[in-house]
């Protein structure tokens, strides 16, 4: 078992409140066709939740001996979130990845159902039923990235059954070339030839981790997004690893990129709700 550290967060909670979701009903309603905004209508900031064991946690460097435990209720974080304005969610099933197939989604589903975000969800999607699940419990994206390296015919399949604007990409680097197996194994990929075949087949949004700066705080890796933006333009791209200040936050946005995915700065109380709020209403208001 690993070994869990407890942070001032966490807190206990009453009874889980008895319900019944429709969820699909309710992600027609957040996606509908004559509705859907486009990918940049859903705001700059999309504040990550990674789950183990239906909570809310951290890893230190996809170190699974080194869990962190922030908060019991992955729902309540997800509720603070909504309250400050923002619209997305990257929710991260880290028990799915671990074992190679989807885990919590019962969580995604309660969460799907109980606020009006609008949900990528990934870890462990490895097959068709897989991804199904993903849908049928109320997200909007379904998170991929392994499956993309080791079976891209597989993917590709997935791509023209479900639609490729259905799915988000993700894209782990070292040294600008593809790192998979939990970080422990560089290929030979080049990320700019990587992005440049799946475009080609469809998809809109990637995100790109720079392992050498993910759960660091010390800032993103601001020349390898701007050459990624620079080199594909047309991309929505999503900047992920490293932000550690609404700074950091603002420089991805003056570079190029057309969302952040924030975890740990928020956690660890390095950016704050209320300023989470207080840019996301600003760069709505086009200041």
């Amino acid at each position: 078992m690993p070994k869990v550290q407890r942070t001032p967060l966490e807190h206990p909670f009453g009874k889980r409140e008895t319900y019944c979701l429709t969820i699909m009903n309710q992600q027609l309603n957040k996606v509908s066709s004559d509705q859907k905004p486009p990918l940049g209508g859903w705001g700059f900031v999309i504040p990550a939740i990674d789950i183990i064991d239906g909570k809310c946690v951290r890893l230190e460097q996809g170190n699974y001996d080194k869990v962190t435990l922030y908060h019991k209720e992955p729902l309540e974080v997800a509720k603070k979130f909504e309250d400050a304005g923002l619209k997305r969610l990257h929710l991260v099933d880290l028990d799915g990845a671990k074992s190679g197939a989807v885990k919590n989604w019962k969580v995604l589903e309660t969460i799907a159902g109980k606020t009006s975000l609008v949900i990528d969800f990934g870890g462990g999607i490895k097959n068709e039923k897989d991804v199904e699940i993903v849908f049928d419990s109320g997200a909007t994206f379904a998170t991929v990235g392994s499956i993309a390296v080791k079976d891209e015919e597989e993917f590709i399949k997935w791509l023209m059954k479900f639609g490729s604007e259905k799915f988000l990409l993700g894209a782990d680097v070292k040294n600008e070339k593809i790192a998979i197996s939990g970080w422990q194994e560089t290929t030979e990929i080049w990320i700019y030839d990587f992005i440049g075949k799946y475009i080609a087949h469809g998809v809109k949004q990637i995100f790109c981790t720079d392992v050498n700066k993910d759960g660091k705080l010390q800032g993103p890796s601001i020349d390898l997004y701007k050459n990624i933006v620079s080199k594909f333009p047309e991309l929505f791209f999503i900047a992920s690893g490293g932000v550690s200040s609404v700074k950091d936050l603002e420089e991805l946005k003056n570079v190029g990129c057309r969302a952040a995915i924030v975890g740990k700065a928020i956690y660890e109380h390095k950016i704050t709700i209320k300023e989470l709020e207080t840019l996301e209403a600003a760069l709505s208001a086009g200041l």
